[in-house]
């Protein structure tokens, strides 16, 4: 860990006052270190609840971890759910219950495969019931003593349920795509194992609302280990599952240690009992087991998943049972489970025990949908069903492109989110911001401060110049260099006289691992960007925490931004979020914003160019100066210069190819602060 020598005022204040926990727990100013830096989250972390003082709090939060789910699994913007064109066939009667083959697609040439589990002799409509099996080896074949997928399906159908019990990708008759997807360029796109397994789930719902015998308003989901995340996962962004049971999975300090069950950005700043407790208030029973890292849900989990579940008056719709036993979904917590789901969907006493009975495993032949039996026509390769989420995901954002003002209000509503949760950025309120300095600014001198939020103990080393004119409200000047202030003095000196010379106010930051910030952070972790943001998304950060900071100081009437360099890509994107910005000034060095491999390469931010990369982050604001410069022939301007176009401001818009000088970037941004604007904000 790179500490600077300009730590040592704030640790000597510490070390006089001796308080405790200073590096993270200081109000007053900034801490000793960031803890970005210093705290590298991981899936075996132990996590603390977040409590929450009313149910307005909770719904506030809870749509913004929605959001961020489906942010994280590539779903946001939600695709066009297209024809599932089923196919049920291989009916087995077994007295009072059959079983069925399926398979359907969940996208086109993508086939969901499962069987279907429904009652004889009973008059339905029934409650349909999803069964994801989670990481057996068998998969939704697995019968052992620890857990039997078929003993559930089979059970459920006899007390009067329609059950579909699905493959996880990349097991038993799904075989197109590897279980095991999870690739950096595909993470820009949001397309990998979780997603995969969360859209399928999803479509399920709808194979099974569509079928004639099952009641669309009782619907349930259950599912032990990796079958639990899937549960959970789909009962957060899914309200069409009114009950449901995840089983030995909701944990405190383990998250989930496959593919399937980490995505970029997933948990940052959060974890599974936050995300299980958005089934908050529908009934969820958790089944725990002595013998993993379910063991606490008593002590631990369930009081705090409860604790949501008063703040709707309904503490009694959530309840928890241990089985003493390993990692499970033995007979004993399946009976826990039918007498939970009977109470809720068939009407049942609470008190009501319902046993298992026994039962009959089918041979795997007479299961399995594709037991010598090809694939249909039009099955995709693992490369062709990439491809064609690829196309989807850039068809689905072109048909966004705003086309009148009303179009433009739809594109922000709708990318907004996607960009800020790809960003896993925010504009700080005021009162989260806090500022230490040393010493007085004087003319000519720059003064030296930190900045950063309260509750998120971040760290940005920070410069002011206050410039030649005093008193009044001034235009302030965030001017941000990719290396930082010390080579902003020498590289952008011209820039930084031009500016001062015309009596702006100018702030510069060392952004996140850059200068004075220098930190080590170990990410090799291979689900690192699950539950941390990368260097660059921590860089957007910094300068929306900086640009925040401005606005809190009373000797500054209005703020504008300058980025130089690489930090004139992230300059933009923190733009897309600041619409109330005066002017933007960025020098984009000829970023391919169309190309992949420049992303990887010099902006690696998971999930961005699902979220509509710099065409969504310039379109969303467009009543602010932007001039963009050094463009070459690989940034693209076309969708911001046809926002500003609808929006009758292109007279606000400057494209340039060539990389401008100081002089003339210093002014335009003076020429920017001194011209009122006659143009309304869309």
């Amino acid at each position: 860990m790179h500490i600077s020598l300009r730590c040592f005022g704030v640790l000597s204040f510490v070390l006089a006052t001796g308080v405790a926990g200073a590096a993270f727990s200081q109000e007053s100013f900034p801490p000793l270190v960031d803890r970005r830096a210093a705290e590298v989250r991981h899936l075996n972390m132990p996590y603390q609840f977040q409590a929450y003082s009313s149910k307005e709090e909770w719904l506030q939060r809870a749509r913004h971890l929605r959001e961020q789910i489906l942010v994280s699994a590539g779903l946001w913007p939600m695709p066009k759910k297209t024809p599932l064109n089923p196919s049920v066939f291989g009916k087995l009667e077994r007295g009072d219950y059959s079983i069925e083959k399926v398979y359907f697609e969940s996208t086109p040439g993508f086939l969901v495969t499962g069987n279907l589990f429904r009652p004889l002799g009973k008059k339905g409509p029934f409650p349909g019931i999803l069964s994801p099996h989670g990481h057996w080896s068998y998969g939704r074949l697995e019968n052992s003593e620890l857990g039997s997928i078929p003993a559930r399906c089979i059970t459920f159908a006899r007390q009067g349920y329609v059950v579909f019990s699905y493959d996880m990708v990349g097991y038993n008759d799904s075989q197109q795509v590897n279980h095991r997807l999870m690739d950096t360029r595909l993470g820009l796109w949001g397309i990998g194992s979780l997603g995969l397994h969360l859209w399928n789930s999803i479509r399920s719902l709808d194979f099974l609302e569509s079928l004639p015998d099952v009641d669309k308003e009782r619907l349930a989901c259950t599912g032990a280990s990796g079958g639990g995340t899937q549960t959970f996962l789909l009962t957060a962004v899914d309200d069409r599952v009114k009950v449901s049971a995840p089983v030995n999975m909701i944990s405190h300090y383990m998250q989930g240690g496959d593919v399937c069950e980490n995505a970029p950005n997933l948990r940052l700043d959060t974890n599974n009992m936050e995300i299980g407790a958005l089934m908050a208030p529908r009934p969820m029973f958790l089944v725990s087991a002595a013998g993993d890292w379910t063991r606490d849900t008593a002590r631990i989990e369930f009081p705090a998943i409860q604790s949501i579940y008063r703040l709707f008056d309904a503490p009694s719709k959530v309840q928890t049972q241990q089985i003493f036993a390993e990692h499970n979904y033995n007979r004993q917590s399946r009976e826990a489970v039918y007498s939970w789901f009977g109470h809720w969907l068939l009407g049942l006493p609470k008190a009501e025990v319902v046993r298992e009975r026994d039962f009959k495993v089918e041979f795997p032949s007479d299961m399995l949908v594709f037991f010598r039996r090809a694939l249909p026509a039009g099955a995709l390769t693992e490369e062709q069903v990439i491809d064609s989420l690829l196309k989807r995901n850039q068809q689905q954002l072109e048909a966004l492109r705003p086309g009148d003002n009303e179009g433009l209000d739809r594109f922000r509503q709708t990318m907004e989110p996607a960009l800020r949760h790809s960003l896993a950025a925010e504009v700080p309120q005021p009162k989260e911001i806090i500022a230490s300095s040393s010493g007085t600014a004087s003319s000519g001198n720059p003064q030296s401060l930190f900045i950063g939020r309260k509750k998120e103990s971040d760290r940005i080393p920070a410069w002011l110049w206050p410039g030649g004119r005093r008193g009044g409200r001034r235009v302030a000047t965030l001017v941000v260099h990719p290396e930082g202030t010390a080579a902003l003095r020498k590289e952008g000196a011209a820039l930084l006289s031009a500016l001062l010379k015309r009596g702006h106010l100018i702030l510069s930051i060392d952004a996140f691992n850059i200068g004075e910030a220098k930190a080590d952070r170990d990410q090799s972790d291979r689900f690192f960007t699950t539950y941390n943001r990368t260097d660059d998304a921590n860089r957007v950060q910094d300068i929306l925490t900086a640009l925040a900071y401005l606005k809190t100081r009373d000797d500054v009437g209005s703020v504008q931004l300058a980025g130089l360099g690489k930090a004139g890509l992230w300059s933009l994107l923190a733009r897309g979020l600041s619409p109330d910005l005066q002017a933007t000034a960025a020098d984009v060095e000829g970023f391919e914003s169309e190309n992949d491999r420049a992303y990887l390469k010099d902006l690696y931010i998971p999930l961005l160019r699902r979220a509509g990369d710099f065409k969504v982050a310039l379109t969303l604001p467009i009543s602010s100066k932007l001039l963009i410069h050094h463009t070459g022939e690989g940034f693209k301007t076309g969708w911001v210069q046809n926002a500003y176009r609808i929006g009758q401001s292109e007279s606000r818009l400057r494209v340039e190819k060539e990389e401008l000088g100081p002089e003339s970037v210093a002014g335009w941004l003076a020429e920017s602060s001194v011209k009122p604007s006659s143009q309304k904000s869309h």
